[in-house]
This record gives structure tokens, sequence and C-alpha cells, in this order.
């Protein structure tokens, strides 16, 4: 039990979530111009446990219709409202972890504004294709549009890895010896 004690301090520490709770217990509230992800931070404060549960079942939600969608991989519309699905789900998981104000400042972070745009509107052309226009060939090229774009977005949480997947790829393809 000891054990599982430090892991889930070095878990904490990891994520911070004792200086969200430390600012969110000495902020007082001095004027009333709050902006919206303020305020939502504001009413919604979790134990850690309830955001260790909230993290789990959301990121198992989004994990099942993720490997669900492959039931119906015949199907475009189906797999890719599934498993656009289950990658909202699983993307919003992290929310729990770290709070969705800090959630949304790291997505809009200079660093993957471009991969989270990316993958924002691969999400957005995968549902249009698959609910509005039911073009099965679109909605299949959307899906691996999305899935590239989720890679691509999910590399930029890892140092050097999108520098190094880009080398790699050149070198794979580059046609000159």
């Amino acid at each position: 039990m000891e054990k599982m004690n430090q892991a889930f301090e070095k878990v904490k520490m990891l994520v911070r979530m004792e200086v969200e709770d430390e600012e969110q217990g000495a902020a007082t509230v001095e004027s009333s111009s709050f902006t919206f992800m303020d305020d939502f931070n504001r009413d919604c404060t979790l134990s850690t446990k309830q955001r260790f549960y909230g993290f789990a079942i959301c990121f198992s939600a989004g994990l099942a219709c993720v490997l669900l969608s492959m039931l119906v991989f015949f199907n475009p519309v189906k797999f890719g409202i599934t498993f656009t699905f289950g990658n909202l789900l699983s993307l919003g998981s992290t929310a729990f972890l770290i709070g969705p104000k800090r959630q949304v400042s790291m997505m809009l972070d200079p660093v993957r504004i471009y991969a989270t745009a990316l993958y924002l509107a691969s999400i957005i052309i995968a549902l249009f294709c698959a609910l509005y226009v039911h073009n099965k060939l679109l909605t299949l090229l959307a899906i691996i549009l999305e899935f590239g774009a989720l890679i691509w977005y999910s590399l930029s949480y890892i140092p050097f890895a999108r520098a190094m997947v880009s080398k790699t790829m050149l070198a794979c393809f580059d046609t000159e010896f």
C-alpha cells in the first residue's frame, strides 16, 4: 500500500495537481469578470481520486469506441462516427487529469497549434463526410486523414518526435541516391 501511495504522489506531481489545488484554494474572488474557463475550473473541482476515475472511465469508453469501430469498418459512415467519437472521448479524458483550462492552453501552445488545428479540422471533415455527404470513399479518406492527424498531434507531446519522424520519412522516400 505504501508503494501505491508513493506512485500516486509521483503521478500527482507529474500532472501538477497539487499546484492547481493550491492555486484554487488560495484564489480569492476579486472581480466579477472571469472567463468561461476560469468559471468552469472553479465550479468543477474534483478530488484526485475522482480525476483518476474520470480519466479511466472516459479513456476506457474512448478506447472501446475505437475498438468497436473496427467491427463496422466496411460501413464507413458508422465507422467514421464511432471512430471519431472514440477519439474525442480519449482526448477529453486527459482534461480530467490536468483540467480543461490547462488542456486547452496546451493544445493552443505554439509548438502544437498546427497539429491541433489539423486534428480538429480532420475530425470535422470526417464527421461532415460521414453524416452529410454519405460518400463511403470520402469518409474513408477523411478517417485516414484523421488517423494521421491524431498520430501527428500525439507526437507533438513527445520532445523531438515529430522531427525524428519527418527525417525518417524523408530518408525512406528519398529518390536520390
